[in-house]
């Protein structure tokens, strides 16, 4: 468990599928993300009981505000050999969407953890151009704007939109 002074971050439990299936289907939630084909409550469930474990490749961690689950954070396709991974974060609590440092704080601890638990030299993560608050975090805790792909990201109205790719080196991290 990694704690700030907002948020900590834990291991996600099976019965954490019911307050994320609402927030999958939230449209505010996914504006900006790839998202799967519509899953029911009983098919999430049925994921989080199915969970790997966390490991090396793959650390999926969620949000704790005030005592209650409020996003997710994950470090993903972790490469030892070369000490790289990237990162996906949401926060799916509207209550806790706004402001109030909760997705700083939580990308924060993430990426201490990536660069000092896990010894990653590099974190990576793409973000939509139109994103700017997202962007805005990410600049904030360290974060570097690496290139643009072009029309990489379809919306749910069907429109392409350009993603950022953003890194951070190991040593980079705002606190």
């Amino acid at each position: 468990m990694l704690e700030g002074e907002l948020v900590r971050l834990r291991a996600l439990e099976p019965e954490d599928a019911d307050k994320i299936h609402g927030w999958v289907h939230d449209p505010e939630v996914g504006r900006w993300m790839v998202n799967d084909h519509p899953r029911s409550l009983a098919q999430l469930r049925k994921k989080a009981e199915e969970r790997p474990v966390n490991s090396y490749e793959l650390v999926v961690l969620g949000i704790e505000a005030d005592g209650k689950l409020i996003g997710i954070v994950d470090l993903r396709d972790a490469v030892p050999e070369i000490g790289n991974a990237e990162l996906d974060i949401y926060i799916g609590d509207a209550d806790y969407r706004n402001g109030g440092g909760y997705g700083t704080e939580a990308l924060r601890l993430m990426c201490r953890y990536g660069f000092n638990s896990m010894r990653l030299h590099m974190i990576t993560l793409w973000v939509v151009a139109e994103n700017e608050r997202a962007r805005h975090v990410y600049r904030k805790v360290g974060f570097a704007e690496d290139g643009r792909h072009r029309e990489a990201f379809v919306a749910a109205d069907g429109r392409r939109h350009d993603m950022i790719l953003m890194s951070m080196l190991k040593g980079e991290l705002k606190w």
